[in-house]
């Protein structure tokens, strides 16, 4: 089979509030990710991003409310030395948490960022 796409050199799953994953047990992106990092052979980051702000859940919520909302969430805590990122999550509504984690990424120094989502919503 031809690959016609360029692989990123890392994958990164959109990470949850430790009070969430508390709440949880699980972070569904993580479980996802873990696959897909392990079929295409890609590493794996689950370390250099956190999510330092509890946000609201986002279920009800406009878009612009989502926006707001996920402003300033997500933080790099340790380098990371690749130039292409894949951020995985499980669904994408309004795309407002894949554009602010990738955002971060790229004042972070990531010359490209992907987002891979499971379903759009």
């Amino acid at each position: 089979m031809k690959q016609t796409a360029e692989r990123p050199d890392l994958i990164i799953p959109v990470p949850l509030h430790k009070a969430r994953y508390r709440e949880r047990g699980f972070n569904q992106a993580i479980e996802i990710a873990r696959t897909v990092a392990k079929e295409m052979q890609i590493p794996l980051d689950l370390t250099s991003c956190r999510r330092h702000r509890d946000t609201p859940h986002q279920t009800q919520l406009s878009a612009k409310k989502r926006r707001k909302n996920l402003k300033n969430a997500f933080s790099v805590i340790k380098p990371i030395n690749v130039r292409h990122i894949a951020i995985l999550d499980d669904v994408m509504t309004t795309g407002s948490t894949a554009h602010e984690l990738a955002s971060v990424l790229k004042k972070a120094g990531a010359g490209r960022v992907d987002v891979w989502v499971c379903a759009r919503a």
